[in-house]
């Protein structure tokens, strides 16, 4: 594989077989590697090819592709970096004679047309420590058609006088990377005591994974105390048994519980418990941990929000009391939402700030009437439809009057 010193190999044997054909044609006549504005600094006293490399492109059909023998299966590297090259090359007769620069260009383009792949050996003559000599794909010349706009917009960059030029386009051009070949270990076993690869029949994954969460009467959150039904597939454990992961996130809880009950390996069923000092409104996380095949195995993780319940209502001096459950913890956002309003809570009076069951409004801005009620701890709203009857009506117990 050769390096980096590939493009300067290409571009060196190019100079050294057009040297020896016009040394063999002409008897004179040197070979340059300059820009076209700088080719003819020497004088103007002599017959002169110009090489000129003028642009670069990735290979298309070998720059996502491994070179043979270099890695093998099941190992991974960089890729080469796979270029075409594209030259330009521009004759100059002796003193400017213009029918003396046309035979010169001939000459190097029957040359070229004669050497249409690179011999290993002028590489390795011109820039051996290249490695370009040692690269698997042969090194092809093409000539490059340029159109008369293409020609005038190249030679317009070069801001110097046009001379009769002909394009190739020398390809492909290998570079190594210098980054390691990963080499993995050969595989010895495959799966639990060389088993090898277990197929099923359907497109249901092996492990277990929680999809959906049903919640008891069309609800739009759980309460405490409430049946929560988690459904899935493969949620059935070697011993039977399952733990039930509750989190919040917010708030750092985390509980587990025992599943209540088991019906398959596509539903458990759990009921939420009734500490409302331990498990605030709010949003959780639940998912499963259970012992398959000998292994602990946990499911992905779905989102249920834990509604508050108000417990009771009273009004008194301008000011709304609510009680609910469960308890509200001092880092909570609450809120009252008196019908199309929403009141924010005034300074709790209790022993306790960190949790408390009751929470006290001012409403004497609100005017006199009978509103709906609906406690908002965290986002996290108390339930005011009964769902359990069609059509949905609101809960008559969560009104107040002022």
């Amino acid at each position: 594989m050769s390096n980096s010193l590939a493009i300067a190999a290409v571009t060196t044997t190019l100079r050294n077989i057009i040297a020896r054909g016009i040394g063999d044609e002409l008897g004179s006549g040197g070979v340059t590697t300059r820009p076209p504005d700088k080719a003819r600094e020497n004088g103007e006293s002599s017959n002169q090819i110009n090489i000129f490399l003028y642009h670069t492109l990735p290979n298309a059909a070998l720059r996502n592709q491994d070179i043979p023998n270099r890695v093998k299966p099941g190992e991974t590297g960089k890729l080469p970096l796979a270029l075409n090259l594209y030259y330009l090359i521009t004759a100059y007769g002796q003193d400017n004679d213009d029918i003396l620069g046309h035979r010169i260009l001939g000459t190097a383009m029957r040359v070229l047309h004669d050497a249409t792949i690179l011999k290993p050996g002028d590489i390795k003559a011109a820039l051996p420590e290249s490695n370009l000599h040692q690269q698997v794909e042969r090194i092809k010349i093409t000539p490059q058609p340029l159109s008369l706009d293409d020609v005038s917009k190249l030679w317009t960059t070069f801001q110097t006088q046009y001379r009769i030029s002909a394009a190739y386009e020398v390809s492909v051009i290998l570079i190594d990377s210098s980054l390691q070949v990963k080499a993995p270990l050969p595989v010895l076993t495959r799966g639990s005591e060389d088993k090898g690869i277990i197929a099923q029949a359907d497109l249901t994954p092996p492990f277990p994974t929680l999809e959906t969460l049903q919640l008891p009467n069309r609800q739009f959150s759980v309460r405490l105390g409430e049946q929560l039904s988690l459904q899935g597939h493969n949620l059935n454990g070697d011993d039977g048994r399952a733990l039930v992961l509750l989190k919040n996130k917010n708030l750092d809880i985390a509980v587990e519980l025992e599943a209540q009950q088991q019906t398959s390996a596509q539903q458990i069923n759990i009921q939420i418990p009734n500490q409302p000092a331990d498990l605030p409104a709010g949003f959780y996380t639940v998912a499963v941990k259970l012992r398959r095949e000998g292994k602990e195995q946990t499911t992905n993780a779905l989102p249920f929000s834990l509604a508050p319940k108000i417990e009771q209502i009273t009004t008194e001096n301008q000011r709304v009391t609510v009680t609910c459950n469960p308890q509200v913890w001092q880092d909570q956002e609450i809120s009252l939402l008196l019908g199309d309003r929403q009141l924010l809570p005034t300074e709790p009076e209790t022993e306790n700030p960190g949790k408390t069951n009751t929470v006290n409004f001012n409403v004497e801005t609100i005017p006199t009437g009978e509103y709906f009620v609906r406690l908002r701890v965290d986002g996290v709203d108390s339930l005011l439809i009964d769902n359990s009857v069609k059509p949905p009506v609101f809960d008559s117990s969560q009104k107040v009057t002022l």
